[in-house]
């Protein structure tokens, strides 16, 4: 099979390589991917940043080559002792660190794609759908009638937000750039701020739960926005991409302000499982959600989609089509 491998740090460093076929995994199947895309965390994985987690990804180049977590495909091969219902010839979507290939065994985090989604939408989904997904029912706690706040709802999470918030009968404010406007309205906000003309930490608003995508803002200034008790949820990983500690320092500050005040800030990587891709199937089946897909790349030009991803500013997800 072909995949992707990681020779060295740096975009350049990646090479499209003929490897031996990933083995079937006797708890899990093999699927021949369709689709796939781009996250923050591959783009950081590529270009060895930020230098504080080289000592665990490794100094001179990644310990890993294969890379890459979200796909969608055919099953090929079914293990003896696989605990699911899949059969070959199932058309599946799910998460697997290595998914950068034609073929992906898994065990884990697969489940049957809803026949109304595409392969391209059902391979942006894993990373940015269980992030969305369990920021707001685990860590923020969303319930029908709650208000929350999305600070950053376009791209990947932050789409899925919005929309995951919505499915469970919350009342959404978007804050997002002139461009992703109607967007925002369109996937279902029930107030959009473009923060390009307004303060929505000025606003006067108090919100039930704020997720805050890419950590954007201090803890000083969110609280300003928070009922009593409300959590701040801080998800993905920002714009800061060069020196010692890069994105992680702005998280580290907002929740040493979360600590200072008292108030419950969270940081945390979600878990791929089968039973929360088969919930977010389910709202896709049912068109609650949908993934947003900005634009799609072949296969052979996926370095081209992470230097996309680096350069900020996106509507949605990037997919990359197997």
């Amino acid at each position: 099979m072909r995949a992707w491998l990681r020779e060295g740090y740096g975009l350049d460093a990646l090479a499209l390589r003929e490897v031996p076929d990933s083995p079937l995994d006797p708890e899990g199947v093999l699927v021949r991917v369709r689709a796939t895309s781009v996250n923050a965390a591959e783009w950081y994985g590529s270009n060895g940043g930020p230098l504080v987690v080289r000592a665990a990804t490794g100094l001179r180049a990644p310990r890993t080559p294969g890379f890459g977590v979200d796909f969608s495909g055919v099953v090929e091969a079914v293990g003896e002792r696989f605990d699911g219902d899949l059969a070959p010839g199932d058309e599946v979507m799910g998460g697997r660190d290595g998914a950068y290939a034609e073929l992906v065994s898994v065990k884990n985090g697969v489940v049957r794609k809803p026949p109304s989604v595409s392969f391209e939408e059902a391979g942006g989904v894993a990373i940015a759908g269980t992030t969305a997904l369990q920021a707001l029912r685990d860590h923020a706690g969303v319930r029908s009638g709650m208000k929350v706040l999305v600070n950053g709802a376009s791209g990947g999470v932050g789409t899925f937000t919005l929309q995951i918030a919505k499915a469970m009968g919350a009342e959404v404010t978007a804050v997002c750039s002139t461009g992703k406007v109607e967007q925002a309205r369109e996937l279902g906000a029930d107030r959009v701020v473009d923060y390009t003309r307004e303060d929505f930490t000025r606003s006067g608003e108090r919100y039930d739960a704020v997720v805050d995508v890419g950590g954007g803002r201090s803890f000083r200034e969110l609280r300003r926005v928070l009922a009593d008790d409300a959590p701040v949820v801080v998800v993905g990983l920002g714009n800061v991409k060069g020196g010692l500690v890069g994105p992680i320092g702005p998280l580290v500050r907002i929740k040493a302000g979360g600590l200072i005040a008292r108030r419950r800030c969270i940081f945390f990587v979600a878990k791929i499982t089968r039973a929360d891709m088969q919930e977010l199937a389910d709202l896709m089946a049912d068109g609650r959600v949908r993934t947003v897909v900005e634009d799609t790349f072949p296969f052979e030009r996926l370095p081209d989609a992470l230097r996309r991803l680096g350069a900020g500013g996106l509507a949605g997800k990037l997919v990359v089509t197997v």
